[in-house]
């Protein structure tokens, strides 16, 4: 199907770069694993979720600047290993690229060297897939040192694998060294080896940027506040909900992966327990691997946190999806190689239904009936009391209550307890103060160490 042109909001100063958005999408199967016809509540199911994945991939492409004047779904009997698609839609979608002058196909899909190869030969363009999509938006708004460098590398590890492209120079012969030069290094060789040292030398920088983040994240243990991370598909609304709890300017957009650089901040709760709220990358279906290691910090900060905000668009038609997609990444952090999450991950997660004005209100978004799940609107602003209330007692229920006697010229360690801890009780006497205070394990440990 044709799509409405998208505007292009790239500063290329000229002709806008125009693009088709294509999905190949599987044919859904019958419960004995039979194509064919399915009942009806299924196909209409299956038909609604290419529709969003469609629109899903036309934002990400959209979000770079390109501007789509064409967008279609593909139902895939079978995968064919050359060029993915069958003949006869290869064949269409040229037909398409030729009419609307397309100049970038963008492909739904992860594809193959060999199939990315093929369909630029049959369709005589540029074709990216779905996670050079993604690395392309990655590179072009990460804004910290490790972030770059981690989005550089991972574009470098795969653009590795893709140098048998249809350029001439890739074939070309150079010359040998001295008498043993024999027919020498093609420029692909060539091409490989550079990226190859460039990988090595990226590795090197960004393990002495992790080493000086691990001394950061030492520093703040010292001066502990508990954390709270923000994590949930792309355009769930994390940025502009950070924004209402902090009162900060974190750039937020209706757009997919608006931000990408971790960001914190300290808010206080009702309590006046002082809590650091750390805004994250958003996750998405499919998300590539070389990105799950490439937003490492971003992931560390979900690992350390003490309190895990899952934010939810409660009013997207997949939004049941997307949650499947964010628990899928976190429960891959968790039973990996090397796992960065432990086990005990969910016990620590509260669900952020957002976006509740779109459905009437808080009153009517259902699930949030309890504890483990809230509903607000970040964008009025309904809810979110309720939200710090639910922060206040689960941070409460993880601590211990603890009674001390504190000299009465004892004054800083006496503020140490005000600050760090919740006081429930105080009795002042002569010469000493005794207190109940509430505090978290950890907290605990290190006041009696003052002793």
């Amino acid at each position: 199907m044709s799509a409405p042109p998208t505007e292009n909001n790239a500063a290329t100063g000229g002709k806008p770069t125009l693009a088709a958005v294509l999905l190949p999408f599987e044919r859904p199967t019958r419960p004995g694993g039979a194509e064919g016809i399915v009942p009806f509540p299924e196909a209409r199911a299956a038909s609604r979720a290419a529709e969003a994945r469609l629109a899903e991939a036309v934002g990400l492409a959209a979000s770079i600047g390109l501007t789509i004047v064409h967008s279609a779904v593909f139902p895939l009997r079978a995968r064919r290993p050359a060029t993915l698609l069958g003949e006869g839609q290869v064949e269409m979608a040229r037909e398409a690229i030729d009419e609307h002058q397309i100049g970038v196909v963008v492909v739904d899909a992860a594809l193959s060297p060999v199939q990315q190869r093929n369909l630029e030969r049959a369709w005589g363009c540029k074709v990216i897939d779905r996670t050079g999509l993604i690395l392309e938006i990655f590179g072009e708004r990460a804004r910290t040192r490790e972030g770059s460098l981690q989005v550089e590398l991972a574009h470098l590890e795969y653009q590795r694998t893709r140098l048998v492209r249809s350029w001439t120079h890739l074939e070309r012969q150079r010359g040998g060294f001295g008498f043993l030069g024999g027919p020498g290094e093609s420029q692909i060789e060539i091409d490989r080896r550079l990226i190859g040292e460039r990988i090595v030398k990226l590795k090197r920088e960004l393990e002495q940027v992790r080493r000086t983040r691990g001394l950061h994240r030492a520093a703040r243990t010292r001066v502990p506040f508990p954390v709270v991370a923000l994590v949930g598909y792309t355009n769930a609304g994390k940025s502009t909900l950070f924004n209402a709890l902090t009162g900060a300017g974190v750039f937020a957009q209706d757009q997919l992966f608006a931000t990408l650089d971790p960001t914190m901040r300290a808010i206080r709760l009702p309590s006046g327990r002082t809590v650091i709220l750390s805004d994250t990358v958003g996750f998405i279906s499919d998300l590539p691997t070389q990105l799950i290691e490439a937003f490492r910090a971003t992931l560390e900060e979900v690992a350390s946190a003490d309190i895990i905000l899952h934010v939810r668009d409660v009013a997207h038609p997949d939004t049941s999806a997307q949650r499947a997609d964010v628990m899928g990444v976190l429960n891959e952090m968790a039973t990996g190689p090397d796992p960065a999450l432990d086990e005990n991950w969910p016990a620590r997660t509260i669900e952020v239904l957002n976006k509740a004005d779109l459905l009437g209100g808080v009153a009517d978004v259902p699930g949030a009936d309890d504890a483990t799940s809230v509903a607000v609107s970040a964008l009025t602003g309904e809810g979110l009391e309720a939200l710090r209330a639910a922060l206040d007692a689960r941070l409460a229920a993880g601590m211990e209550t603890v009674d001390y006697t504190l000299p009465t010229t004892d004054g800083a360690r006496l503020a140490w307890l005000y600050q760090h801890g919740e006081v429930l009780t105080r009795e002042d006497g002569e010469a000493s103060i005794r207190l109940s205070v509430r505090l978290t394990p950890t907290d605990r440990a290190r006041f009696e160490q003052q002793n």
